[in-house]
């Protein structure tokens, strides 16, 4: 808690700076002709997506693959306001499933205020969207139903090619005078977060370059037990982005250390590299590989049978607070859901893919993924299946996009003692979704 409450110390010190935030002496004098004007906006993000699934997890002694057909619906409503120096906005969100009621779910996704300084100097507050590089540690997730927030402080500066974040965060259930602080089940699964994200676009060339480091207190054990606690781990990497013109390559390294919410090391890391290629104005070619580490001696039982390995140090990785659904195959199979035996043992993804797009807003793509674990298994093989998938997108009008895809695995035995999916190891999932998105108001004055 000393760090955090340090790095608040900091965060506030350099909100309340004067210095950071007043204005040009010639603002000052005229400040009627540069002010920019109000601006009152009012805008929808409505999204509708049917899904069918076969095949997959078993349930019990089923070993029937399941069948499930469902249409999804999320709804955001924002309202945004913006003036010289100062913005805000504030977003309700709802989703649910065609046909509950019961289980709708219905928040505040954004409610923010932004103080920005002539200088390139800026301050955030309040629930917002943080998203950083390419989304695999910090991102807003937008295929899922509830688009992700924080509820944090965000100050920074931006200008001569440099960006420099500071962001902090504090998590309480209520706000309690007596009864501890213990933290459970919240926006977000940390009770405290601090983090350090730079940035520097390197002169004259087509280079990037971002560094991350991040603190997350996770509340461990339970309420007025001697086992609760305050676990905390730590995050460092760095992405690199190179974009010429008709190509581009990324690389990114992370790895995690201290120790997680039930007090055991953590010693994790991931690697990933991507290489993209636009022979010609219609067509992208993608290729990469990406690895995460996993917990070693990983026992695979055999069915019915139930695996115990005693793990000093964890080290499968976790991505986070990231864009999940971007990587690792479309089918989220082998990231969001877990292991026999709660453990991972890691994942390796290598992928290529061929887009086409016709008409400069429509596009049809297909991607391959072979998938394996990332560290040795005692009673089995290393790979777990290959994936083929297949989508397009339509741009009906400015606002309005139409998206299918269809996804195919062929899994392999150790799939099937992993996660204990049906005999027949084959998957199906497609989806259709409807995206519309406009701006429904607009006043300056």
């Amino acid at each position: 808690m000393f760090e955090m409450r340090k790095l608040l110390s900091i965060l506030l010190f350099l909100a309340v700076s004067p210095g950071l935030w007043a204005q040009e002496p010639e603002l000052a004098q005229d400040q009627t002709q540069v002010q920019k004007k109000n601006t009152l906006t009012l805008d929808l993000d409505l999204l509708t997506r049917g899904e069918i699934r076969a095949g997959g997890l078993t349930y019990g002694d089923d070993e029937k693959p399941d069948f499930a057909a469902f249409v999804l619906e999320r709804t955001l409503l924002g309202i945004g306001y913006e003036r010289s120096f100062l913005s805000a906005r504030l977003t309700a969100q709802h989703s649910g499933t065609w046909g509950n009621n019961q289980n709708s779910y219905f928040s505040l996704f954004e409610a923010w205020i932004q103080l920005s300084s002539k200088k390139g100097f800026f301050l955030k507050v309040g629930r917002q969207d943080i998203s950083y590089d390419d989304q695999r540690i910090f991102g807003s997730d937008d295929w899922a139903m509830t688009a992700r927030s924080h509820d944090a402080l965000k100050i920074g500066y931006e200008g001569f090619g440099h960006k420099i974040h500071l962001i902090g965060a504090y998590n309480q259930n209520l706000e309690n005078i007596a009864g501890g602080t213990y933290y459970k089940g919240g926006l977000q699964p940390y009770k405290s977060m601090a983090a350090l994200w730079y940035h520097y676009d390197i002169p004259k060339t087509d280079l990037g370059l971002s560094f991350l480091f991040m603190d997350a207190g996770m509340q461990g054990g339970e309420q007025d037990k001697e086992d609760e606690k305050v676990w905390h781990q730590q995050l460092v990497g760095a992405y690199l982005a190179y974009t010429p013109e008709k190509w581009s390559a990324e690389a990114a390294y992370y790895h995690q250390f201290g120790k997680e919410e039930h007090g055991l090391p953590l010693n994790a890391f991931m690697a990933s590299a991507k290489f993209t290629c636009t022979p010609e104005k219609h067509w992208t070619i993608t290729a990469g590989y990406d690895y995460l580490s996993g917990d070693k001696d990983f026992a695979t039982p055999a069915s019915g049978a139930i695996g115990l390995t005693r793990h000093e140090v964890i080290r499968g990785f976790s991505s986070l607070y990231g864009s999940h659904h971007k990587f690792y195959g479309a089918m989220d199979f082998f990231y969001l859901t877990t292991y026999v035996g709660g453990f991972t043992p890691g994942l390796q993804n290598a992928y290529a893919g061929l887009k086409w797009t016709f008409m400069d807003k429509h596009s049809v793509q297909a991607a391959y993924h072979f998938l394996a674990t990332g560290t040795k298994l005692r009673n089995a093989e290393m790979p777990l299946g290959h994936e083929l998938e297949i989508s397009a997108s339509f741009q009906l009008f400015k606002d309005c996009k139409l998206g299918f895809g269809y996804s195919f695995m062929k899994g392999t035995e150790t799939m099937t003692l992993l996660k204990k999916t049906a005999d027949r190891r084959q998957l199906h999932w497609g989806w259709l979704m409807l995206t519309v998105s406009p701006r429904i108001f607009t006043a300056k004055w």
